[in-house]
């Protein structure tokens, strides 16, 4: 992660104002993908962070909740995206302070991840989601499960299968997407060739950028909305897991 990012989130929590486009576009693209289940809902932004993506879920929405466990990123979110039908709350997400059946849609991007009690947290997901909601959930694609990810921010990962397993054990319908940075071919097959890490040792911006330019790629500090697809059972090179599940299994 280079300087730019980290003097921009607070423990991973990303300050638009102060981050790169393509950073800022990767998380963005999910709130762009989950705001068709959000129209005229009650949401929860389980772990907002910041509050932008609640404040673009809040443009469809009828109202939106953001909860984080920061209190300096909450105080952010207020003072930068608040609006008349959003509400911002300190809260920690495995242990919901509302009351059974009070959101519509769910969403809670990124997050999962950084949780030691994942169970706790999906139960008190599906206490205070309605009957008939919808819970919006993305987390990193791991070639295989770890709980000691190389990420220190993060208490595990999931493969593929993993994770369809630990969320069929609380949902009965689960829909998977695979999130992806568009990439020609001859750059991705640049980046399995490149078995001496050369990339990695690349450390210029500018060169960094001539070589994605070269190759027809947007380079991924530059990278926009348009740059990025989120497509159903497409795992292919695919860097997230995006889910949209629905009919919890009540007392699971």
């Amino acid at each position: 992660m280079g300087k730019g990012f980290v003097s921009a989130v607070f423990d991973e929590r990303i300050i638009p104002d102060e981050t790169d486009q393509g950073a800022i576009s990767i998380h963005l693209k999910r709130y762009i993908f989950a705001r068709d289940f959000c129209r005229g809902k009650q949401v929860l932004d389980a772990a907002c962070g910041t509050g932008y993506g609640t404040h673009n879920l809040a443009s469809v929405a009828h109202h939106v909740t953001g909860v984080d466990l920061s209190s300096e990123a909450v105080k952010y979110a207020f003072s930068r995206y608040g609006l008349p039908n959003i509400s911002f709350q300190i809260m920690d997400v495995c242990s919901f302070a509302f009351p059974d059946d009070s959101f519509d849609v769910i969403c809670s991007f990124e997050t999962i991840e950084h949780l030691r009690d994942v169970e706790t947290y999906l139960r008190g997901v599906i206490r205070v989601m309605k009957e008939d909601g919808v819970y919006l959930v993305s987390t990193p694609l791991s070639a295989h499960s770890t709980h000691s990810p190389k990420n220190p921010f993060h208490c595990q990962e999931w493969n593929l299968e993993d994770f369809k397993r630990l969320l069929g054990q609380h949902f009965n319908l689960i829909k998977f997407f695979g999130q992806k940075r568009k990439q020609m071919t001859i750059h991705r097959w640049l980046a399995k060739a490149d078995i001496f890490h050369l990339r990695e040792k690349i450390h210029s911006r500018f060169l960094r950028k001539c070589l994605s330019s070269a190759v027809g790629t947007t380079p991924f500090r530059d990278m926009r909305l348009d740059d990025i697809d989120i497509v159903e059972n497409d795992f292919k090179n695919a860097d997230y897991i995006v889910v949209v599940a629905s009919s919890p299994k009540k007392g699971s």
